[in-house]
């Protein structure tokens, strides 16, 4: 390290110092209208570029001629690199065709309104000119910040830009833990001496250089803060300081403390997240960082329908993509981003600054809603109309996105029901977008209906929940209603049958061996039938069983119920579907 490198550290250390003493003035408490005015450009954005790029991408999934495992950004852990064996790819490091006015151009082409990049990753490599580190691209042969040009270029095309920073850091010698007995045995750097105190000053020296260097920031995006807890990392304080000095920016929950939104990872919650703000972050393949032998490319019409599902549950879509050491975005992704631009320039009007849907489901797609407006997404049509279930609104006009002059479609009702005709329309094999204007604000029966086989899928993420301890758990692994440990808590749906009779009660659920044995009864009203809970072999094993029979006497709306009747280990069951099947 240079004198005048020397010097700049020196001065930052003590102005970040100065900056980060606790404050003496706390901030005035957010009101819910300011926090509404903040998330404002957030909730209406809904779709944004991440981009995973770092030393990782020179790799690219291959170390000492040999493929490895797993994503292609976590290399330096899954291939078990030692940091002096890691360290050099940094004097190769030199993406001469980066160009952060085509990464701009190709994000706001596909209809995105942010951008999210890794200003450092787990690897500790930073992308910027930091003033606490050599280990920065200052060092490569590029020798130039990555993250001005392309912040600058996002300003200009009316992006917000947005940094990932990791709290993790498996190169800093004071990130601790390392070594024997820890996740990483094969880092044996002497831990004597390492102070987490000390790498928390220098991630918020970090973090003051990305927030004061490089205009309006949109979000900080946290992650990799799981080995520590909230008052190892002093999250509070950190947040404090951000907040300091960007009172605007929003802050996602991987720092071990909520903040402004949630981050579910490579799946999309079943039902949204009740109460509260929420992004899905998803490759395009199989890999964040850069990977040359991952070709599993997710089509087009997947990825729309992804955005489209996440929209109509409330959600934002954050699509990564992983530039290669040369500073080029690949070509597959490229090509997808194009197709989904063009399908958001038709139809953006129903993602831009909607809310979830009304409906709690639709056998044939999706819907999102404005002031006024209904977004009927159109994924499947099988026959030359579609059913609205449960609509009492008054339809005030019916016609396709797409169609300038506004065509009205036919529709007519059946009890409270809505019928639109669709024979006329030009199939789309991806998403046919409706809008139906409605008076007022939706108001829609949400009974659970039989599919057209008569059965009824009563799914974990449409029950309700009646006690103190069991919920719903939206992890893709489980999907189902766990924590299930109190034997008065019990769990209902509000369902309707096409025809009275005798349904075959299946029950999908996962209980470990040590947990089985409970009693549990299914039904509706006095026709319940009862079952006694087996062992899967663990809570994330789920095993369809056969419960019984009962009647159901009436189409009219009912309530289908599981109660417990004894609980002798610990926990009832962790239930993902009840489903109802009519005997012939």
């Amino acid at each position: 390290m240079g004198f005048q490198k020397i010097l700049n550290l020196f001065l930052v250390v003590i102005c970040c110092s100065m900056l980060f003493l606790p404050l003496t003035v706390a901030r005035a408490e957010e009101t819910p209208a300011q926090r509404d005015e903040r998330m404002a450009w957030w909730r209406e954005a809904r779709f944004g570029m991440f981009i995973h790029w770092g030393l990782y991408a020179i790799p690219a999934g291959v170390w000492k001629g040999n493929p490895v495992d797993h994503a292609g950004e976590w290399i330096m852990f899954t291939a078990k690199i030692p940091v002096p064996e890691y360290e050099p790819l940094i004097k190769q490091f030199n993406p001469v065709q980066y160009d952060p006015a085509e990464w701009v151009r190709i994000a706001k082409a596909a209809g995105m309104k942010y951008i999210v990049i890794t200003s450092k990753h787990h690897d500790g490599f930073c992308l910027f000119d930091s003033k606490l580190t050599d280990y920065d691209v200052m060092s490569t042969p590029y020798g130039k910040d990555l993250l001005k040009p392309l912040a600058e270029e996002a300003h200009k095309a009316g992006l917000k830009i947005c940094w990932y920073h990791s709290i993790l850091d498996w190169h800093h010698p004071d990130y601790l833990p390392r070594g024997e007995g820890n996740s990483r045995p094969w880092d044996t750097r002497p831990k004597e001496g390492a102070d987490l105190n000390r790498y928390l000053d220098y991630m918020n020296g970090q973090l003051k250089e990305l927030l004061t260097n490089y205009g309006d920031i949109g979000i900080v995006w946290f992650d990799g803060g799981w080995e520590h807890t909230p008052e190892e990392l002093k999250s509070e304080e950190v947040v404090e300081k951000i907040r300091s000095i960007q009172p605007n920016t929003i802050i996602n929950n991987r720092i071990q403390i909520p903040q402004d939104y949630d981050t579910p990872e490579q799946y999309i919650p079943a039902t949204g997240i009740e109460g509260r703000d929420w992004e899905v972050c998803m490759t395009m393949n199989d890999t964040w960082g850069y990977k040359v032998n991952d070709h599993n490319w997710k089509s087009r019409e997947d990825l729309i329908r992804k955005l489209v599902d996440i929209a109509s549950k409330g959600g934002n879509f954050l699509l990564n993509v992983g530039p290669t050491a040369e500073g080029l975005i690949p070509q597959p992704s490229i090509e997808r981003l194009a197709g989904m631009g063009e399908w958001m320039d038709a139809n953006g009007e129903s993602i831009y600054g909607t809310q979830a849907s009304p409906f709690r489901q639709l056998e044939w797609g999706r819907c999102t809603r404005k002031p006024g407006k209904l977004y009927l997404h159109v994924f499947e049509c099988p026959h030359n109309e579609i059913v609205v279930p449960g609509l009492r609104n008054e339809i005030k006009a019916a016609y396709l996105l797409s169609d300038k002059s506004k065509s009205p479609l036919h529709f007519n009702r059946q009890g409270e029901d809505v019928i639109l005709q669709v024979s006329g329309i030009t199939p789309d094999t991806i998403d046919k977008v409706i809008v139906l204007e409605i008076e007022g604000e939706p108001d829609v029966d949400n009974t659970i209906r039989p599919l057209a086989d008569g059965s009824i899928d009563l799914a974990a993420a449409f029950a309700s929940l009646h006690g103190k301890s069991a919920e719903y758990e939206s992890d893709k692994r489980k999907n189902c209603i766990g924590k299930w440990t109190n034997a008065e808590d019990w769990v209902s749906w509000e369902m309707r049958v096409a025809q009275p009779g005798n349904y075959r009660v299946q029950a999908e659920y996962a209980c470990p061996d040590d947990s089985a044995g409970s009693q549990v009864a299914f039904g509706v009203g006095q026709n319940k039938v009862a079952t006694t809970v087996e062992k899967t072999g663990s809570w994330e094993k789920f095993e369809t069983r056969e419960i019984g029979l009962i009647q159901v006497d009436s189409t009219q709306p009912v309530q289908f119920e599981v109660r417990v009747k004894s609980m002798p280990g610990g926990a009832v069951m962790n239930l993902r579907s009840v489903k109802l099947v009519p005997v012939k």
